[in-house]
């Protein structure tokens, strides 16, 4: 009985050493990221993370595409977890990329490319044909009010009013500015073999600074009017309803709680 609660005591003062080694201190290190990347496709690991008998990583798409054998060592590799290495991918964080702009989040590792999308600081690109400027959503609205963009943009509008675009399709795309939130919302158009789709999409990253729009798109036909409230951002219109080259769309744009 002394022994086993010697043991028991034992464990516990592990524990808490443990717990007053991390507890609050958190502290910054120098990593080599080289090691933090699959060594096989060299892309950034994620879980689950799989060893073979001598140690050798490999990430689980890996494993799959080598059909379960080390490309090291030969042995089998894809049925052991490196639990070690999970913990480490997981206790890693790293400055936004977009730090120098003034993000000061701190991102998991794993959650880089999810929170790249969703930065309200990452770059968009001007999507008018010739054009390489690049900014933050913000600034991009900026460079079209001082632009010769301005001219391709017509009036601006305000979420939850409809409002009427008259595009032509070979232009392929139409931008639309909203002036409470200074978004830049594009219309553009595509020809396809059964008609011609028309989507509509705001340019800025998905962030919640930014929020989610809903979009109704209508498409008029000379005096017939064909409501269609399309499945997400986009409608699909048949040849057999185009009258020419104009597209006289009817939009209505709301922004999500």
């Amino acid at each position: 009985m002394e022994r086993a609660s010697s043991e028991k005591s034992g464990l516990s003062n592990i524990h808490l050493k443990k717990r007053q080694r991390t507890d609050g201190n958190i502290r910054t290190a120098m990593v080599d990221f080289d090691v933090l990347d699959c060594p096989v496709c060299f892309e950034p690991l994620t879980i689950p993370i799989f060893q073979c008998d001598n140690g050798h990583l490999a990430c689980s798409s890996c494993c799959s595409k080598l059909r379960d054998i080390c490309p090291t060592c030969g042995s089998p590799i894809g049925h052991i977890r490196c639990r070690g290495m999970e913990t480490v991918i997981e206790s890693v964080f790293l400055p936004c990329i977009n730090a120098k702009l003034g993000c000061a989040k701190r991102i998991p590792f794993l959650k880089q490319s999810t929170h790249k999308k969703e930065c309200c600081f990452s770059f968009c690109s001007c999507p008018v044909q010739d054009c390489n400027y690049t900014g933050t959503y913000t600034d991009l609205y900026d460079h079209y009010a001082i632009s010769t963009h301005q001219d391709s943009m017509g009036r601006g509008f305000e979420c939850g009013t409809p409002f009427y675009v008259l595009m032509n399709i070979s232009e392929k795309i139409f931008i639309k500015r909203e002036f409470y939130m200074k978004l830049l919302f594009a219309v553009q158009c595509f020809r396809e073999p059964y008609g011609v789709y028309v989507t509509v999409s705001c340019i800025a990253p998905s962030s919640p600074e930014v929020g989610h729009f809903s979009y109704e798109i209508s498409y008029i036909k000379i005096l017939q009017v064909n409501l269609e409230t399309p499945p997400e951002n986009s409608m699909l219109i048949p040849h057999s309803l185009l009258s020419g080259d104009l597209l006289d769309l009817r939009l209505c744009i709301k922004k999500l709680n």
